[in-house]
């Protein structure tokens, strides 16, 4: 049925984000009086359900036909190691231990790539309906992404500051060159001669990435301006968390 296609900002689109929305506020407030380490448990469980969540749905997509046609799939292919797939893995690490950089790092960077991926969805995972399990599977693993990073936040686990806005964006460039040589390696080795983690080598239909390919036609160089839509998207956060504690401080005084 048409009223389940997913499109970026149609209905549905809308209706999924409005829900994620109400979700995050309704988990926040519930555990707004319990403990840090009840927040923390609460955080780490949902970011374990997310990793099943992940490795049920690529095993689903295997056995996919209509993807395979589309994009033939290879396990070399499907490793946890795309941008969102990092920040699933680290922010169970960085809330268990306290860890502010990868609090900061699945923050900004996390949340950011999960909502361009949903706006932006890869080959395959546009113009079709919800219902089918890859299509869960790819929106459902890159939102539990996105709310889980902003709940670092709003579960009072994070507090983002200026002191923390350089080292992120140079961890991002080190691990997409992390990811690069990956690339590298699958592609030379003939393990998958498509190995594209982190977009680094071809921009496989994104828009974004389709542009900045067009204006430096050369593998990873050519996501380094990224950096620039990290660094705008940060400038936002700061000023509202600003803006916050301003109003905070004028409450309080």
């Amino acid at each position: 049925m048409d009223m389940w296609v997913l499109r970026p900002f149609n209905g549905l689109f809308w209706a999924l984000f409005a829900g994620a929305v109400i979700l995050l506020a309704v988990a926040s407030a519930i555990l707004r009086r319990k403990s840090e380490q009840t927040r923390r448990r609460v955080l780490i469980v949902a970011s374990f359900l997310t990793m099943l969540g992940f490795f049920t749905y690529k095993g689903l997509l295997s056995v996919d036909r209509e993807y395979a046609a589309i994009y033939r799939f290879n396990w070399w292919g499907e490793l946890p190691l795309h941008l969102c797939n990092v920040n699933m893995i680290l922010l169970p690490i960085a809330v268990y231990w306290n860890k502010r950089p990868l609090m900061s790092f699945c923050f900004f960077v996390g949340v950011l790539g999960a909502a361009m991926a949903i706006c932006m969805p890869g080959t395959g995972f546009d113009n079709y309906s919800l219902l089918l399990p890859r299509m869960l599977g790819y929106f459902g693993t890159h939102y539990a992404v996105m709310l889980e990073g902003l709940a670092l936040v709003t579960f009072g686990l994070y507090w983002p500051r200026f002191r923390d806005l350089a080292m992120t964006a140079l961890a991002l460039l080190l691990i997409a060159l992390a990811a690069f040589g990956i690339n590298m390696v699958l592609r030379g080795t003939g393990l998958y001669p498509r190995a594209n983690y982190f977009y680094t080598v071809e921009p496989e239909g994104n828009a974004i990435f389709e542009t900045l390919y067009r204006w430096i036609p050369a593998p990873y160089l050519y996501v380094l301006p990224c950096i620039v839509i990290l660094g705008a998207w940060m400038c936002v956060v700061m000023a509202v968390i600003t803006a916050l504690e301003w109003i905070g401080k004028r409450r309080a005084g």
